[in-house]
């Protein structure tokens, strides 16, 4: 195969990056040009560029999708346990505040130690209500624990 032979001038930086990307990739510097050469002058090329942008973009949409809806079910949560905390708590007398208080800094060391055993092991409150709300949509996975509530000790 006949080649033409080019004498090309390209910025120092992409110099290195096509220095370090021939290395890699075990091929001759003209491969990798020739290559990406190709595959700019290809009348594909501009469509695969579409396509997978269009996928990236997909991908990101159904990101973005889920967050939305944890944090519609986060909001909800917080918003009703406000709403109930505010409906069903009493006030308490005033030679009881220091043994409120004392009560709920214990259980909220108890909350924060049940929450960090929760992140650890890579559970998801919002998952599982999720999975509750929408059995059928949610992914089954294979070897995943099952919940231990139990472990961690009562709901706070």
């Amino acid at each position: 195969m006949s080649r033409a032979r080019l004498n090309i001038f390209i910025e120092p930086e992409h110099a290195k990056r096509l220095d370090r990307l021939a290395v890699h990739k075990g091929v001759s510097k003209s491969a990798v040009i020739a290559a990406a050469l190709a595959s700019f002058l290809s009348p594909d090329g501009g469509d695969q560029r579409e396509a997978a942008i269009a996928k990236r973009l997909d991908r990101l949409s159904r990101q973005f999708d889920r967050l939305e809806r944890d944090q519609n079910i986060l909001i909800e949560t917080v918003a009703l346990y406000v709403r109930y905390f505010l409906t069903v708590s009493i006030p308490v007398p005033e030679g009881q505040q220091d043994a409120a208080r004392a009560q709920g800094r214990a259980r909220y060391v108890q909350f924060i130690e049940q929450l960090g055993r929760h992140l650890q092991r890579g559970r998801s409150l919002v998952r599982e209500v999720h999975e509750e709300i929408e059995p059928e949509a949610a992914p089954t996975h294979a070897g995943q624990e099952e919940p231990e509530e139990a472990a961690d000790g009562p709901a706070v």
